[in-house]
């Protein structure tokens, strides 16, 4: 077992560099199982779920190799349309392996996933829209098993705003016979990164970003080349970091518009943001403002940023609302900053956060990704030593977070137990 030990306390200065989106990579290297060529994908970042997902594409029989970034794989030789347990159950978005194995062999059989454990995350959906293809859909012993003996187009509503099932329809539909629409679909900018991919490969995916997605399906797929977005929460996460800290940072490799409904919360808490190009400049030398905060789906604030900026008004001065607009249960990190002398009180998807000077060092636990890294924030933003474990969901996501950190000013250190 590892941890990670913060000496806090000292603001983040200097330039940093944003990976490749996790929340995009993860459903691209599956969807290449649609691909009967070789895919050349780039700006891959190098975490524990692209890991993963490399070992269940090997099992299934694509060929694979991954160098500085660089993912090629040749599904060519795919000849298997079964995923196991044993790897499976490491993540949750293993199951985009459902919606790219049955586009691809008309069946497909998936173990339960796994992943980060702080909200039920109902598949029905999923099915809902696999069913609408042609598909028939059974669970039986935790594996998921759809079976079509031709997929069709269909128009596809959604009940909720998915974007698992967003994605995972999408797969499907690409080599479906016909046209399919998605309607209320999800517009997050890994679903249109996703679409990218596929429209590269030669599907033909119109709409994504928007609530309607129109896709013509095609007989095959080729290889190809195509680049990975930058990582929208990894980019979040430092923004919010260098804020919390009262440092002077400049995060490189970013799409600012993704990153739009944090600026504005964070211009609101009294951070300054200088937006360029490509990069973003983050500067506080001052305690933050309060303000109130509400998940919503895409444009609306992320979910993957609630613990991060929860940690950012936990030190401002007055009282702040959080509110959970798109999961049940994800509050489980405020006992750990609580440790830490955060006066945070949860009532059910509300945090009201009271703003306390300081945060004190303490040992503390990660229940899931994002949580893992608000407890490291909190940790370089604190005064004396804290001491963050749970390191493998950290991992999971992000891409040599603490060298990142350490380039800007930090000190951080893992260790093992």
């Amino acid at each position: 077992m590892e941890k990670l030990l913060i000496h806090g306390g000292i603001p983040l200065n200097g330039e940093v560099t944003v990976s490749g989106a996790k929340n995009a990579v993860i459903a691209v290297l599956p969807a290449a199982a649609l691909v009967e060529g070789v895919c050349r994908i780039e700006n891959v970042p190098h975490i524990k779920d692209v890991d993963i997902i490399l070992d269940i594409l090997k099992q299934l029989g694509a060929k694979v190799k991954f160098h500085n970034q660089v993912v090629e794989i040749d599904s060519t030789t795919i000849n298997r349309n079964v995923a196991t347990y044993e790897l499976v159950r490491k993540m949750r978005a293993s199951y985009y392996l459902w919606g790219a194995l049955l586009g691809r062999f008309k069946s497909a059989e998936v173990a339960t996933p796994g992943g980060c454990s702080f909200c039920a995350r109902p598949i029905d959906q999923h099915i809902k829209g696999f069913e609408a293809l042609g598909a028939k859909v059974t669970i039986h012993n935790g594996n998921m098993l759809a079976v079509a003996e031709q997929l069709k187009g269909s128009q596809i509503y959604l009940d909720v705003v998915s974007v698992g099932a967003t994605i995972n329809i999408m797969l499907a539909a690409v080599r479906a016979e016909g046209f399919t629409t998605i309607e209320n679909a999800a517009k997050e900018p890994h679903i249109v990164d996703v679409a990218n991919f596929l429209n590269a490969m030669g599907a033909k995916v119109k709409g994504a970003g928007t609530d309607v997605i129109r896709i013509q399906g095609v007989e095959k797929l080729h290889g190809g080349t195509y680049a990975v977005i930058p990582d929208q929460i990894e980019a979040g996460t430092l923004m919010i970091a260098a804020a919390v800290t009262r440092g002077d940072v400049i995060i490189k490799n970013i799409i600012p518009k993704h990153m739009e409904s944090l600026t504005a919360k964070l211009i609101e808490t009294g951070v300054t943001v200088e937006e360029g190009d490509d990069a973003i400049r983050i500067y506080s030398d001052k305690r933050p403002y309060k303000a109130n905060v509400k998940t919503l789906p895409y444009p609306g604030f992320p979910t993957d940023l609630q613990p991060q900026m929860t940690v950012l008004l936990a030190l401002a001065e007055g009282t702040s609302i959080v509110t959970e607009g798109v999961w049940d249960s994800r509050f489980q990190y405020v006992e750990e900053l609580r440790h830490m002398g955060a006066n945070i009180r949860v009532e059910g998807r509300l945090a009201i956060v009271e703003g306390v000077p300081a945060l004190s060092g303490a040992p503390v636990n990660a229940t899931d990704l994002r949580a893992g890294a608000a407890l490291v924030i909190a940790g370089l933003a604190a005064s004396g030593i804290t001491e963050v474990y749970g390191l493998e969901h950290i991992d999971r996501g992000y891409e040599d977070f603490e060298g990142k950190l350490r380039a800007l000013g930090a000190v951080i250190e893992r260790v093992k137990v």
